[in-house]
């Protein structure tokens, strides 16, 4: 049997080093403004939308797990206000509704039109930043009063252009800026935690 260990070792070492230097040129400034919007926007009770197609569709949904419960705790249960955080991207029936009877392109902004209120914000992750669902959910965003974000890679795309703040993953390899979008909801929803567990304990108990 053949052994690919010699090859896998270089591709192993290439891969990581590849993520090293995407994630040493992030921009952390742009970074720290979005943690700190989506931490704004918790503090006011708004709600938070993400949503993306494919790989990204699931760095949607586990970054709204991680808000909604972990940030709670690893149980879920610090008696804190939950945040209210969404996405686009697990209600199979809805989306396939709109895909089937309007088209793919209103998957998302068909659930937004209920919901999305002036002052909620919205996170778009798209690795081309083209996809064009992404773009019109983050151009009514914008319509509506929304804060728009837009979580990409490559050259950032249309999406990039339109947010009011934009994350462009410094890679052209779709793994490598998939990554590296969760390295971040993982940022902000750890920071959550933390920031909620410091609030519990400097509130006076009552008694």
């Amino acid at each position: 049997m053949e052994s690919i260990a010699a090859e896998a070792e270089v591709f192993i070492r290439d891969y990581i080093g590849s993520f090293t230097s995407a994630l040493d040129s992030l921009d952390m400034e742009t970074v720290t403004k979005i943690v700190d919007t989506l931490w704004q926007a918790y503090q006011s009770d708004r709600q938070i939308f993400f949503f993306g197609n494919g790989g990204s569709a699931a760095s949607a949904s586990h970054i709204v797990t991680d808000l909604t419960k972990g940030a709670l705790g690893h149980r879920g249960d610090a008696p804190a206000r939950p945040v209210r955080a969404f996405s686009l991207t697990d209600n199979v029936a809805l989306i396939t509704a709109w895909a089937n009877d309007v088209g793919f392109d209103s998957v998302f902004i068909g659930q937004l039109r209920p919901y999305l209120r002036e002052g909620d914000v919205l996170v778009g992750i798209s690795a081309s930043g083209n996809s064009e669902n992404a773009v019109r959910a983050i151009r009514y965003g914008r319509e509506v009063g929304a804060t728009t974000i837009a979580l990409t890679g490559f050259d950032g795309g249309k999406l990039a252009k339109l947010a009011d703040l934009s994350i462009v993953i410094g890679s052209n390899h779709y793994g490598i800026i998939e990554d590296l979008h969760m390295q971040i909801g993982h940022v902000i929803c750890y920071l959550f935690r933390q920031l909620i567990e410091e609030k519990l304990a400097s509130e006076p108990i009552a008694g």
